[in-house]
């Protein structure tokens, strides 16, 4: 697959495929990007200040800069900014970064030389991934301090990985065949101002999350079974009567899970129970809040793909140079604080079937689900990982973005923290899917205590698909492994595939 970057046509998908699977990458330039550089080369040589071009940064920016000196000035802004610390991000991070760097530049309205964008695209497509420090951004006037390290590569500095092995930014480009720049007027202000950091793990982020709503949902239908609870929740009447696109799209999804189940049948006469508890009955309505939450997110995150959120920004159309806020990460940075909030319910909503499953005077099945109990604990302390994790996201889940700091001896009060967001997110997931990893365990081992009573082909696939890395819990013994393999069952997406009817209920029926 070839992806084109043209700032016009990238979608989160397209993304996935040149961070995780190296798609190829071409480049296509309109008439307006050559005209932009020529407006920027222009006005570095006249008198008029213009921010970033002849001028300092920032609180400096009242300071003029002599046309010999912006050479120097775009250089000693990367050297300066680069002050980022804490662990690199994932390789997945870094290319994203540079392909959306590549596609915002790209879009023709930041004044840079077609040179660096082939820069940069070399860079993505020969496999030289810039080393970036994972915390340092405010998420305000760009991931200034991210994408700082990123361009240090560029001009020759820093430090890149090259084939596996971490080695300085020149050495990596040198083994790629490439050779750094030296950036003229504007470009290395035009490589750091922007949303880049925030969008690639956003990016990435919200793909995770479509795979883990399908998952968490099968998880739901699963302890459904196992619980012997009603699959009348997700009759489509009662979504009819409120009509949110989540909720019913959901109830579908369940409904054609549990539909045509013997174990369901089996209980649908002198059953004792008469309502079942929220985290069961109520199983539309909450993944239907989630999955519009990440709706929401989705929307916000693809518009931000193939946006221009460099400062200044150059229209040659009328010849101007205009100074505003672009980069400011706060759109992104709200939708990613909305995205943390509802995995963290997804999490905890999972976490509730899960301790139902385990509790024998609510399930009617084996106290935690082992055989032989007393001498055994079956899944008693796996629920115990998954509250942990429950708590865990509760803290990350805070919204980031209510806590803006002032940076720039305040010229930049009001800043996104978007960056946070976008990192907390990450973690978050990642939580998440081992918590419904949890819930898969326990509730295929209730559904084999029904046996030989068997649910829907659907169900059964999953069944066989969790059974494939954990076998059946026989007698205790160390779980920790398990609940890896399941998770990351859930994260490659290899356990909602195994459910065939899993396809019909996707995250981009609410991006519309």
């Amino acid at each position: 697959m070839e992806i084109v970057a043209d700032g016009e046509s990238l979608t989160i998908d397209r993304v996935v495929e040149v961070a995780r699977r190296g798609a190829a990458v071409r480049l296509e330039l309109p008439a307006r990007f050559h005209a932009s550089r020529e407006l920027v080369a222009t006005k570095a040589t006249g008198a008029e200040p213009v921010y970033g071009v002849n001028t300092g940064f920032g609180l400096l920016a009242n300071i003029p800069i002599p046309l010999d000196q912006v050479a120097e000035l775009q250089r000693n802004l990367i050297m300066s900014h680069s002050a980022g610390v804490g662990d690199p991000v994932p390789t997945e991070v870094s290319r994203a970064m540079l392909l959306l760097r590549l596609n915002a530049l790209a879009k023709g309205y930041s004044g840079v030389r077609e040179e660096l964008v082939r820069l940069l695209l070399d860079m993505l497509n020969r496999g030289v991934h810039p080393v970036i420090p994972s915390r340092g951004s405010v998420g305000a006037s760009g991931d200034l301090a991210p994408l700082a390290h990123l361009a240090l590569v560029v001009i020759g500095q820093g430090q890149a990985e090259f084939q596996g092995s971490i080695m300085a930014g020149d050495e990596a480009l040198s083994r790629a065949g490439l050779s750094p720049l030296t950036l003229a007027a504007k470009e290395g202000l035009a490589l750091i101002n922007g949303t880049q950091f925030m969008a690639a793990y956003g990016a990435l982020a919200l793909h995770d999350a479509d795979r883990l709503v399908e998952a968490a949902e099968i998880a739901c239908a699963l302890s459904i079974e196992a619980f012997k609870g009603s699959m009348r929740p997700s009759d489509p009447r009662l979504q009819a009567v409120r009509p949110h696109p989540g909720q019913i799209a959901s109830a579908a999804h369940l409904h054609t899970l549990l539909e045509g189940s013997q174990i369901n049948e089996s209980h649908q006469h002198d059953c004792p129970r008469v309502q079942d508890p929220y985290s069961l009955r109520c199983a539309p309505q909450v993944f239907g809040a989630v999955r519009e939450g990440l709706g929401f997110a989705r929307q916000i995150v693809e518009r931000e793909l193939n946006s221009a959120t460099d400062n200044p920004l150059c229209f040659p159309e009328s010849g101007d140079i205009l100074s505003g806020g672009n980069f400011h990460g706060q759109p992104i940075a709200l939708a990613l604080d909305v995205a943390k909030m509802v995995i963290t319910q997804l999490g905890n909503f999972s976490d509730r079937r899960s301790y139902r499953l385990l509790s024998a005077a609510f399930s009617g099945l084996s106290p935690f689900l082992a055989k032989n109990p007393g001498l055994n604990s079956g899944y008693m302390v796996a629920q115990y990982t998954a509250a942990a994790l429950c708590a865990e996201n509760s803290i990350l889940g805070m919204p980031a973005t209510l806590h803006s700091i002032p940076t720039s001896a305040g010229m930049e009060d009001f800043n996104s923290l978007g960056a946070t967001s976008a990192v907390q997110l990450r973690a978050i997931l990642e939580n998440a899917r081992r918590i419904v990893a949890v819930e898969l365990l326990c509730g295929v081992q209730g559904i084999e205590e029904h046996r030989p009573l068997r649910t829907t082909p659907s169900l059964e696939a999953a069944v066989t698909g969790v059974r494939e890395v954990a076998p059946s819990l026989e007698r205790d013994r160390p779980l920790s492994d398990e609940i890896e393999r399941v998770a990351e069952h859930i994260r490659t997406g290899r356990l909602t595939d195994s459910a065939a009817n899993c396809a019909d209920s996707t995250i981009g029926l609410f991006t519309e």
